[in-house]
């Protein structure tokens, strides 16, 4: 299989070790790859010496035979990448979010009814062993009904982005579709569509929103999310959440050497072995600590390509709906001002 790769910086490089990795047992290649600055194109090269080198991603769309291209850009220049490889009957990774606006989650829904090709959407939560294993518990009780969940995504400001993009709403969509929508889909595929969905939001000086704090009810159970930018650099990423169950109290925090604990409520703690297909260093540079549920994410795509089956897990119509879900939380912070 001949894959293209466009987007070579920090989520890119993460994704390229992924397939390097993937490579050394499955029939595949990168054999082209994107970016506009030549340093990060070099450093890509080193796992795939043979692959051609572009500065525009979509020249390497239109000249190249690939069956698989990866789409790893800023978010807003993943409609038009995914358009014209869709159009050319390429299978597409689009890297979260699909898209940013109204208009083109239309656009981008319309062409995938017209092409053939196989999708998916990198809500890498979908992948990560300790939400499968709450959404596992969820699903067959084993502790009984879920009463309530809060969930926490915490950074630092984000200054790696190729000129500064995230911090231009129009380009990143803010941390509530850069950072917040990861929460959004989570929630959405462990427990449906919400009923009641009310945001809060702080700013950073510029005026463009950095925290935001979602309460939601699914059904009667009770849900907070909260995604920030926090203002301080050095701020580490974590990533966490508490759902109290009738019978037990599931925690999880990414920067804990325990990261999953179930406490329950005849006293006894255990820490429950994930499987943690692919735990190794990520030197992307971002906030990403380990390859995990991105290994575990590629691997799910390209095994359903190579198989000929059907990518269940995130599709691009299942990813639009988190978009457009973001966009509402967006529309009423921004409504309110």
């Amino acid at each position: 299989m001949k894959i293209g790769f466009i987007g070579c910086g920090g989520m890119g490089s993460t994704h390229n070790k992924c397939l390097k990795l993937l490579s050394e047992s499955r029939p595949i290649e990168v054999t082209a790859l994107a970016d506009v600055r030549e340093e990060y194109l070099d450093k890509a090269a080193k796992f795939w010496p043979n692959a051609k080198k572009y500065s525009d991603g979509l020249d390497l769309i239109k000249n190249e035979d690939a069956d698989l291209v990866f789409i790893c850009v800023p978010s807003y220049l993943h409609t038009d990448m995914a358009l014209a490889a869709m159009k050319k009957d390429i299978n597409i990774f689009l890297e979260k979010p699909a898209c940013l606006k109204r208009k083109e989650c239309e656009v981008l829904l319309n062409q995938h009814k017209l092409t053939p090709v196989k999708a998916m959407v990198g809500q890498v939560v979908r992948s990560m062993p300790e939400y499968l294993f709450l959404k596992d518990v969820y699903e067959k009780k084993t502790y009984g009904k879920l009463k309530s969940i809060i969930l926490q995504r915490i950074s630092g400001d984000v200054k790696w982005g190729f000129e500064d993009w995230f911090h231009d709403e129009n380009r990143s969509g803010s941390v509530i579709l850069d950072l917040h929508i990861h929460d959004i889909d989570f929630l959405r595929y462990m427990l449906g569509e919400p009923s009641y969905a009310d945001v809060n939001t702080t700013q950073f000086d510029s005026g463009m929103i950095n925290q935001v704090i979602t309460n939601y009810l699914f059904g009667d159970v009770v849900v907070m999310a909260e995604g920030v930018w926090h203002s301080a650099t050095k701020m580490p990423f974590e990533a966490s959440y508490r759902a109290d169950f009738e019978k037990a109290t599931i925690r999880f925090n990414s920067t804990s050497p325990e990261k999953i604990i179930v406490y329950t409520s005849d006293g006894e703690k255990i820490v429950p072995l994930l499987d943690n297909k692919y735990m190794d260093n990520s030197d992307s540079g971002i906030n990403i600590t380990d390859l995990g549920a991105y290994y575990l994410e590629d691997e799910y795509f390209i095994d359903c390509i190579l198989n000929g089956e059907e990518n269940t897990r995130a599709t691009l119509e299942d990813g639009i709906k988190s978009v457009l879900a973001a966009i509402e939380e967006l529309e009423k912070a921004v409504s309110r001002g």
